[in-house]
């Protein structure tokens, strides 16, 4: 396992998918309490880390690609990572899609949000039931990665670009 983000993502050459299927995240976050606070600038501001990240690997020709599935109406840590995608997750030159729930129930997907990096390896991401982080859980089976690899396409094809994306 890398000892940093910065170390992970280093090794990335050509494409990473990260698929969320959660409606509540770390609400303990600083910036989700300060998007709540009506503070959002202050809340992208604590993600530039992430921007200036992902502004490295799209530099280098990676593909970053993120899916959401969401129920609907959004709940509010999900209206969140709406009202931060553009200045966060678009502006490091990831693409992000939205997916309804209710529109993902004839799509099998793993039990978990992961990502996959080159099409060869990827990692879960455990999360509490509170939503605070329990750790993440590499993988490099072949069979693993493509069954992530796969429900990623599926829900990426059947969602709809963030640019597009009318929350409920």
């Amino acid at each position: 396992m890398p000892a940093t983000l910065e170390d992970e993502w280093s090794g990335v050459t050509r494409s990473a998918v990260h698929l969320e299927m959660r409606d509540s995240y770390i609400r303990d976050d600083p910036g989700f309490i300060a998007w709540q606070q009506g503070r959002t600038a202050e809340a992208v501001a604590k993600y530039q880390g992430w921007t200036e990240l992902m502004k490295q690997a799209t530099a280098r020709g990676v593909v970053v690609r993120r899916a959401r599935i969401v129920s609907e109406p959004l709940s509010d840590y999900c209206r969140f990572e709406y009202d931060v995608t553009g200045p966060v997750n678009l502006a490091g030159g990831e693409q992000v899609r939205w997916l309804p729930r209710r529109r993902a129930s004839d799509i099998a997907l793993p039990g978990i949000d992961f990502w996959v990096f080159d099409g060869a390896h990827g990692k879960f991401n455990h999360f509490t039931g509170e939503g605070s982080s329990a750790g993440p859980e590499p993988f490099d089976d072949p069979g693993v990665v493509k069954l992530c690899a796969d429900a990623f396409e599926a829900v990426w094809e059947r969602a709809t670009p963030h640019e597009r994306y009318r929350p409920v």
